[in-house]
């Protein structure tokens, strides 16, 4: 009996300790499923908010829709804008060179005859200081003229009134003779112009 009292202590000590590892494991499961659980609840309000948030999204895309065509038909009508600017910027260029080509021909072509108008422009300035001397000269030899066309006037007067000779200048007298009348000062009265003499000079 005392062996069998033995073996039955030692069935309900190994029943009893099956049963504390079935305990542990039972409750080992058990924070295992709760944990499960908390992952999927979190796993849920997750999705939840993932839907929600997919909502609003689709909400903003639709009222987002209307403006994203506007911007696009704007970018279209820029995207043309630019692609004209860009070709009137390449035209502008084009014609940028060619006018520098022309500018730096022209300057060349200035340097390598700068000499002929150089030359050029001292033959005009030296035709115009011709012209303005002959000007002043002509302007003096129409004065002289009048002056002395005054003094031979006035000699033949003084003539017409004394009869004797009267000297114009240096060298020039002037004498007047009566006509077939006889008397001076009328229109019959010859005018001589004479060189006048060393003798008359020195009277």
């Amino acid at each position: 009996m005392y062996e069998a009292y033995r073996k039955a202590e030692d069935e309900i000590a190994d029943k009893q300790a099956l049963i504390e590892v079935l305990e542990k494991e039972a409750l080992n499961r058990e924070i295992e499923r709760e944990g499960l659980e908390h992952l999927l609840s979190e796993k849920d309000n997750r999705i939840r908010e993932l839907e929600l948030d997919g909502a609003k999204s689709n909400k903003r895309v639709e009222h987002l829709e209307p403006e994203l065509e506007k911007m696009e038909e704007k970018y279209s009508k820029e995207r043309a804008m630019l692609g004209r600017v860009y070709e009137i910027t390449e035209e502008l260029d084009e014609q940028l060179q060619t006018a520098q080509s022309e500018l730096g021909a022209r300057d060349d072509w200035y340097v390598q005859n700068m000499k002929v108008f150089e030359d050029l422009n001292q033959a005009i300035k030296e035709r115009y200081e011709m012209i303005e001397s002959a000007v002043q000269k002509a302007a003096e030899f129409q004065k002289a003229q009048e002056s002395f066309k005054q003094r031979m006037e006035e000699a033949i007067l003084t003539a017409q009134q004394t009869g004797e000779p009267v000297p114009v200048g240096e060298n020039v007298e002037v004498s007047v003779d009566p006509g077939e009348d006889g008397v001076l000062g009328t229109d019959d009265d010859e005018i001589n112009i004479q060189a006048r003499t060393d003798s008359d000079s020195e009277e």
